[in-house]
């Protein structure tokens, strides 16, 4: 066997850095757009969850059109490179421009309103599309950048382990009211129009957040292009946008982790929802609540402190073993062993906050098991992203083994399928639920305001116990995302490619490569 072809320790930190600043980006529009969109300018329910669904819907479909044209790039940087040095500084300003817009809560005619909502589906859709552009080049390079298996698995495990530490991008949120704070404190709370100027002050400082922070993250993201290097060939055979499309449902395993990944769908209400249940759950609202009349408050800070703590520290822990895991257990078995026992803690988050009455809050032993649900849910959610990544690079091997090409961005252009087709569907489930309960533009105007005027999130509705807005958010959270994870393990309980099957065919492909550059 000839000796593998693998990237160095110089190429790997470019990466990852590189990763880092995608996945700031990511985060900031993916979990601070939401919560901005919903809760600073107020758009309607159904309006946002339209949006989030019809444009993730349209970037799902996109991502194989994207993968083709990557996969016909040849240039002398090779495939994915080109992608990753041009388009950084464009996603950075697309990234900050979904941001600037209207108040819908605040419009005062009907057109206005219409603009506004108009302009957030457009900027959205213009984000997803160019964040496409990035996001399938910069997996799929990953399979070009080494022909070892080994070396494979830790770069797409260490890649999720930094694309977990990009999360910290939610802390937009956060960063985002410590700044609105600085326009708002002056502001008199008994004024007529407080709701009004607090609306303001809030957007102000969401907007100079994510232009800082935009900027820092666009600058990391470059790296992947200009430090990393492609070393395994590229396939001669080209395909057309619908021949790419029978490529990947002929590719029986792909196939599977497909469909997998699309009953998985609701575990993305977590990513939706977790910034606006800790915001006002847990900190009523504001963040600036840490800090009150006699200082730190450090009954908040240290309920906020589990349950951040837990929800990131499961998906760190378990995207850091898996990749050692996968050494010694076949992937199909970790794939659904995490799926299925991923449920458990899923479904606990609910019947918890049941049993306790809905203050899951004031008694921290209640705080403590709910931060334990999180754990275990995020390593479930972990080990998942790790397994998919790794899983899909094998599906690549085993389409240039049986049909003698390699579409590397087709293929990971269906990981990021996944990813966006189920935020689509997990956005038209929340959306459909706050509409219910009302939480819903005017209405979290005037819940911001009455929250500054000393009213409690958990009990809002005025009724004893937790409010409805605090149950709905706990419900999506738990109940649909545990029934997802069950079915996700349905189609790959037989799956069509052992780890033995796949080491036979890299060995074989490595032999054959080495060969023809010998010839």
């Amino acid at each position: 066997m000839g000796e593998s072809r693998t990237y160095n320790g110089k190429e790997l930190r470019g990466y990852l850095v590189g990763m880092l600043g995608q996945n700031l980006i990511y985060n900031i529009v993916a979990t601070g757009l939401y919560f901005y969109f919903q809760n600073v300018i107020c758009l309607p329910a159904m309006a946002l969850g339209w949006i989030f669904a019809f444009a993730r819907v349209w970037d799902a479909i996109n991502d194989p059109m994207m993968g083709t044209i990557v996969d016909k790039t040849r240039t002398k940087w090779g495939k994915c490179r080109p992608y990753l040095i041009i388009f950084p500084a464009i996603i950075g300003i697309v990234t900050i421009l979904t941001f600037i817009n209207g108040n819908y809560a605040l419009a005062s005619s009907q057109s206005q309103k219409v603009l506004i909502v108009a302009w957030a589906a457009v900027s959205y859709v213009a984000w997803g599309m160019c964040f496409t552009v990035c996001d399938i080049p910069l997996w799929g390079i990953t399979s070009l950048m080494t022909e070892d298996e080994n070396d494979r698995s830790k770069i797409l495990g260490l890649a999720r382990i930094v694309a977990g530490i990009g999360g910290i991008g939610v802390l937009v949120v956060q960063v985002a009211q410590v700044i609105s704070g600085i326009f708002s404190k002056d502001l008199d709370i008994n004024a007529a129009n407080y709701s009004e100027l607090l609306a303001k002050a809030n957007q102000k400082g969401f907007i100079i957040t994510v232009i800082i922070m935009t900027v820092v993250a666009s600058i990391l993201f470059e790296f992947a292009g200009l430090f990393t290097r492609e070393k395994v060939e590229q396939s001669e055979k080209k395909y057309g946008f619908i021949d790419n499309f029978k490529i990947m449902f002929r590719n029986k395993p792909f196939r599977q982790i497909l469909i997998s990944g699309i009953l998985r769908s609701p575990i993305q209400l977590l990513m939706l929802i977790a910034m606006t249940l800790i915001t006002y759950y847990y900190a009523n609202g504001d963040f600036m609540n840490v800090i009150g009349e006699n200082g730190i408050n450090f009954a908040i800070v240290l309920r906020l402190a589990i349950i951040a703590v837990s929800v990131f520290a499961g998906q760190f822990i378990a995207m850091g073993i898996t990749p050692a895991l996968i050494k010694k257990h076949e992937k199909k078995s970790l794939y659904n062993f995490y799926s299925v026992a991923g449920a458990v803690p899923f479904a606990f988050i609910y019947i918890f906050f049941k049993i306790s009455g809905g203050d899951v809050y004031t008694n921290i032993i209640w705080v403590l098991l709910i931060g334990l649900c999180f754990l275990f849910a995020g390593a479930a959610m972990g080990g998942i992203n790790v397994l998919q990544s790794v899983m899909i690079a094998d599906c690549v091997d085993y389409e240039e083994y049986h049909n003698g090409v390699r579409t590397d961005g087709v293929f990971f252009s269906g990981q990021s399928f996944i990813t966006k087709l189920s935020g689509g569907i997990a956005s038209i489930i929340s959306a459909i639920a706050y509409n219910i309960v009302g939480y819903s533009d005017k209405a979290i105007e005037t819940l911001n305001g009455a929250l500054k005027q000393g009213a409690s999130f958990i009990t809002y509705d005025g009724g004893s116990g937790a409010g409805k807005y605090a149950a709905t958010m706990f419900f999506l959270i738990s109940i649909p995302p545990a029934i997802g994870m069950l079915l996700s393990a349905v189609p790959t309980a037989k799956y069509a490619m052992s780890d033995k099957e796949h080491s036979r065919i890299l060995d074989e492909l490595v032999a054959k490569r080495a060969k023809s550059n010998n010839d």
